[in-house]
């Protein structure tokens, strides 16, 4: 049985380890850049002074990371969640959880919870349960849907991020995916919504679990190949580049991650740059 665990950062990066009730811990490496500024050029250089915020961010997402897989393992071996409450010990790259076991996820099991489905529109926008998100919304109108959604789902309202490209972005939680939202500022001068993506990470969804979908195709639940292969038969033209596959006449762009290629974890469907699609952009 876990009873804490803890997550540490040095020069080398970023590891977690568990401990459970009779004291055996077991360690594993994270991805994560190292605490310490890698100068490499000479000696008296400082640290600049935004990588201490970056260190929390990683550090913030690494937490995540580690209560998940925890979770995930002790739902796989002993058919049970495990909730990790972290609290500081060297902010920002040390810190230490401890693990409370509680039942599992209703969503565990098929069929128990509805998914949250967004259904792409080409050209259009999307479609949500309860919203919908159309390229002629303008840019108030999206955020005020996008923190109804999050208040209905149970997670923090929207989070702003720079997105090179466009006027504003911003994200959500919805299980463990992210709904996301771009907005650009079109030759009339209005603000309004340009592009709308989903991204999941592979395994299980989480509750509700966020399911993007096209012309009746699960985007992120069918094998990659499989999804490529029926619009190929549905007379789309597909350009790919590595992990990227776009749909140029969809707007529609798809990724695999590095370490699940045989399936996608990022859709999106974009307005603006449609000849840049074309092109393999993104």
């Amino acid at each position: 049985m876990p009873a804490r665990v803890t997550l540490r950062g040095d020069a080398d990066g970023w590891s977690f380890t568990v401990v459970s009730e009779c004291g055996r811990s077991d360690r594993e490496e994270l991805a994560g850049p190292g605490v310490r500024w890698q100068t490499g050029v000479r000696r008296g250089d400082r640290e600049p002074p935004w990588w201490s915020g970056h260190l929390a961010e990683v550090a913030d997402g690494l937490r995540v990371l580690a209560a998940r897989r925890l979770t995930d393992r002790t739902f796989a071996e002993l058919g049970v969640e495990a909730e990790v409450s972290w609290f500081a010990v060297r902010d920002p790259f040390e810190w230490e959880g401890l693990v409370t076991l509680r039942d599992p996820d209703p969503a565990r099991f098929p069929g128990e919870v509805p998914p949250f489905v967004v259904t792409f529109q080409p050209g259009r926008g999307a479609l949500l349960p309860d919203d919908h998100l159309l390229f002629s919304t303008e840019a108030a109108d999206a955020w005020t849907t996008l923190a109804s959604v999050a208040g209905r789902v149970g997670t923090d309202p929207p989070r702003s991020s720079f997105l090179c490209g466009w006027s504003a972005h911003r994200s959500i939680q919805v299980g463990r995916g992210v709904l996301s939202l771009s907005t650009q500022t079109g030759s009339d001068g209005v603000e309004r919504l340009g592009e709308v993506c989903v991204r999941r990470p592979p395994g299980w969804g989480g509750n509700p679990e966020l399911r993007p979908r096209l012309d009746g195709i699960d985007l992120l639940d069918e094998p990659a190949a499989d999804v490529v292969g029926l619009f190929r038969e549905l007379g789309h033209e597909i350009v790919e580049h590595g992990r990227i596959v776009n749909v140029p006449a969809m707007g529609l762009v798809l990724s695999r991650p590095d370490d699940a290629p045989e399936s996608f974890a990022f859709a999106g469907a974009t307005l603006i740059f449609p000849e840049l699609l074309a092109d393999g952009f993104r």
